[in-house]
């Protein structure tokens, strides 16, 4: 918390505007697009609500096939199942662990020559880090794919200088208790597009027609954020400098801590990412030690230090073994080297510096 939050919550008491919408509401959205430079967003309860109704705004329906990043999280994939349509889960690069552009212009030219262009992709932005805006928003506008981004890891992330979330029909950020900045719960759509804009604030109200009373000529939901939630965004909004600053310094000091050690690697930075390091991750070589990362997961448990495996694969998740896979050798490999470290904005230097030495030693003693 950055201090502030809690005062815009007793202004929320004081003024009465609890539930459902109200002026730090407005204020929050307003904040969030000074923040992206630009667009129209729309807070809503939680960032897989931003990418549903980004695919119902792209016109997806049942039978339609959506392509998506592999290695991420199930929210980035959940949407497409709710609507019907059909997955097709593409893998990353070596150089920023997000979708790879060349693999997806292969096999859209496959698919072109079978006239079977699939009809929108649901780009994610991994653990913080942008991917090739540039490359795979050229690919999707030649072959008419509608780019959807996720941008739930990387509020306060820029790709060349310009932040996410605004190059395709629509984009998605979380504030989960987890994600760089939090209102406990919530998520934000965000366009350019300022009547995609309203068309998203009209569905997540229940879809209410203009009307004395309630009249819905079409399917709505309950996807608005309330103004209490909104309140803590504000605050959490001041804080976000400083706690993108933290996670960065994470991410270096684990760096500094790492650098010698020829079996542990970074997750990499393109030339093209300002990344926030959502989260610090790390993976093995196992031709130059024979530690796992399970074995460092362990190690550190025993220290009362949390730690997890990197996102496993959609491609190689139960709910998603039958539909169509773009490569997934890549993915299944980090998912297989990789592990994520503490990295909250609250981590210590000494905390660090205690994580790092274990991870070390594991690795040294097996």
């Amino acid at each position: 918390m950055g201090g502030s939050e809690l005062d815009y919550v007793r202004e929320v008491f004081d003024q009465n505007w609890i539930a459902p919408v109200g002026p730090h509401l407005t204020r929050f959205e307003e904040v969030f697009a000074e923040n992206l430079g630009g667009g129209y967003p729309v807070a809503l309860v939680s960032g897989t609500a931003a990418v549903h109704l980004g695919l119902i705004l792209a016109g997806i329906e049942a039978g339609d096939e959506v392509m998506c990043s592999s290695f991420t999280f199930v929210a980035s994939c959940n949407p497409i199942l709710y609507l019907g349509a059909k997955p097709i889960l593409v893998d990353s690069d070596r150089e920023s662990w997000n979708l790879d552009p060349q693999l997806l212009e292969t096999f859209l030219k496959k698919r072109a020559a079978e006239n079977r262009i699939p009809k929108a992709l649901v780009l994610v932005h991994l653990y913080g880090q942008p991917a090739d805006l540039d490359a795979i928003k050229g690919i999707c506008d030649r072959f008419d794919v509608i780019l959807i981004e996720d941008a739930a890891e990387a509020l306060g992330a820029r790709y060349k200088g310009r932040a996410l979330g605004l190059d395709g029909l629509s984009g998605a950020y979380s504030f989960n208790g987890n994600k760089i900045i939090t209102t406990s719960g919530g998520g934000m759509f965000v366009t350019k597009d300022p009547n995609l804009a309203d068309r998203a604030r009209f569905l997540s109200t229940q879809a209410r027609d203009p009307a004395p009373h309630y009249q819905h000529s079409e399917v709505g939901y309950n996807y608005r954020l309330s103004n209490v939630l909104a309140a803590i965004g504000l605050g959490q909004m001041e804080a976000l400098e400083g706690i993108v600053a933290k996670t960065k310094h994470n991410f270096n000091a684990y760096t500094e801590s790492f650098a010698g050690i020829e079996a542990i690697d970074m997750m990499p930075v393109p030339e093209w990412a300002d990344t926030t390091h959502w989260l610090s991750c790390i993976t093995l070589d196992p031709a130059k030690t024979k530690a796992t990362p399970e074995d460092v997961r362990l190690k550190l448990e025993t220290l009362n230090v949390e730690s997890r495996p990197l996102w496993k694969p959609m491609h190689l998740q139960p709910l998603f073994e039958s539909v169509e896979a773009v490569g997934g050798e890549v993915c299944a490999d980090l998912f297989e080297r990789g592990l994520c470290l503490p990295s909250g904005a609250d981590l210590t230097r000494e905390d660090q510096t205690r994580i790092a030495e274990a991870v070390i030693d594991v690795v040294r003693a097996v």
